[in-house]
């Protein structure tokens, strides 16, 4: 699916993935599927949770044990292709994602919960917005997403 229309398909999502057990912290996912080069991810997690090894067009791969998804990778990505996510019940799971449009979202607002073919698959609670000059004009979005849609979940639009 991904070299036909962009999209990943479920099962290399998936692969992205750590075991559940992980999930009760929060922790970085990166969607890294293509050979490219690239490295900030590595270079700004302060835990050396993100490993990219010698050639720098290899895919990031990330050390769960390490990880704290304090989220500093996820707004140093200039492909905006890493969000924290945790599990926090049998109901919810916790993002953290990337954004850059205009105008941001509000704390306590309910917006479209977004898939990866740009389809409205759920809404999501809005629970905080952060943007500082270390940020570097991406915001990072908390979001509370219905479990259901771990996996599917990858990005908000703002509900019409």
């Amino acid at each position: 699916m991904l070299n036909t229309n962009g999209v990943p398909d479920k099962a290399l999502i998936k692969t992205k993935f750590p075991d559940e057990k992980y999930l009760i912290k929060p922790l970085a996912i990166t969607e890294c599927y293509e050979k490219i080069p690239c490295n900030p991810c590595s270079t700004s997690c302060p835990f050396d949770a993100i490993y990219i090894g010698e050639d720098i067009n290899t895919a990031p791969i990330v050390d769960f044990e390490k990880c704290t998804g304090c989220g500093i990778c996820v707004y140093n990505c200039p492909g905006l292709a890493i969000f924290i996510v945790q599990k926090l019940n049998e109901e919810n799971a916790r993002f953290k994602i990337p954004y850059e449009l205009r105008p941001l979202p509000i704390k306590g607002e309910t917006w479209s919960g977004v898939n990866r073919a740009g389809e409205i698959i759920t809404k999501v609670l809005i629970e905080k917005v952060s943007l500082t000059n270390r940020h570097d004009r991406t915001a990072l979005i908390q979001v509370l997403v219905p479990l259901e849609y771990i996996n599917d979940f990858v990005t908000i639009r703002r509900q019409i």
